[in-house]
């Protein structure tokens, strides 16, 4: 219970402080109120649900809306993610009803960041909501603080403000995973592997047709690099390459945010995060202070026009990762 405390006034403490302290350069960083959602099979009865504009912007660095996407099963329908606000849950059920009127039977969310989740009251009444354990904790004791950040972040006036909370029916521990069959050889595993950006991460694989969504861990490819705000760093590093070797070549991949790729496309975040743990290291090594380290530690390799590429490194991957080294050298 102490700790479960701790985790929540943690998560408070960064959504109020730390994230607030720095804001993006850009506000919103993508507008609900434009975004138009696309289908995409990428198997029999798998379909990945992107931004229009991911083909085209998400090599040029801008940052792009939520991917999502749903399963066909015998009974119903597994949907990935519920987005942030009415208009795109509108659109998503639009994309559903398009190949199947199939009632949608359960609800995926990767995280409890508001465009992933915060559309979860929409839903019918029937369906099954599964989250990460620490999402539905961290969402029914902080759900105001969560809207608030996701409103600093992707403007007013997009309804997120008329979101209501509903909590997840189904639960996965840290380190736990869920089958879900949805008949005909459709396996759906839902892993919580965590922190791989924040402690509410859940990955959603399929290991027949080697399809994997990725949420924010992998959150678009190159030049976007990972999004490490949540007060940690070292055990993101090792989780995502817990993922990343686990997945097979050919798998196709759906990032949180970004166009459909492969297993190469996300490749950049492991190089990311593992050079600025060997560069951080380096410095920690010499006795630099953290302002020294950002001046030392640039990057410049990796600063390849990712719009919030400074906001990112600069405010918070950094400094989280001098955080982790500093603190493991002095144990």
């Amino acid at each position: 219970m102490k700790t479960t405390f701790i985790r929540l006034l943690t998560a408070c403490l960064l959504f109020s402080n730390s994230v607030f302290a720095q804001m993006p350069p850009v506000v919103p960083i993508w507008d609900a109120n434009k975004v138009t959602l696309g289908l995409h099979k990428v198997a029999a009865d798998i379909y990945a649900i992107i931004p229009a504009t991911a083909g085209e912007e998400t090599t040029k660095g801008i940052p792009q809306a939520t991917t999502g996407g749903f399963i066909v099963g015998d009974k119903g329908v597994l949907l990935i993610e519920v987005m942030m606000t009415k208009r795109l849950y509108d659109q998503e059920v639009k994309l559903i009803r398009s190949v199947t009127d199939k009632p949608i039977i359960y609800a995926v969310n990767t995280s409890d960041h508001g465009d992933h989740c915060f559309s979860n009251y929409l839903l019918p009444l029937s369906t099954r909501i599964i989250q990460n354990e620490f999402a539905k904790e961290n969402l029914s004791k902080n759900y105001n603080g969560i809207k608030a950040f996701m409103v600093s972040l992707f403007g007013t006036g997009r309804g997120i403000e008329n979101t209501v909370f509903r909590p997840a029916d189904i639960v996965i521990p840290k380190n736990s995973n869920l089958k879900v069959d949805m008949g005909g050889g459709k396996i759906v595993e839902l892993l919580n592997i965590s922190p791989a950006q924040s402690q509410a991460d859940l990955f959603v694989w399929m290991p027949n047709q080697k399809v994997f969504w990725a949420g924010n861990p992998f959150i678009a490819e190159s030049p976007a690099i990972p999004w490490l705000f949540d007060g940690v760093f070292l055990e993101p590093v090792a989780n995502l390459r817990k993922v990343y070797d686990f997945l097979p070549d050919d798998a196709i991949i759906i990032p949180g945010h970004g166009r459909i790729t492969n297993k190469a496309g996300i490749k950049y975040t492991i190089d990311y995060v593992e050079e600025l743990k060997k560069e951080v290291e380096m410095a920690v090594d010499k006795g630099l202070t953290l302002e020294q380290t950002k001046a030392t530690v640039t990057m410049k390799a990796y600063d390849k026009g990712y719009v919030l590429f400074h906001w990112l490194h600069d405010n918070y991957n950094l400094p989280n990762a001098y955080k982790d080294i500093s603190a493991g050298k002095h144990r």
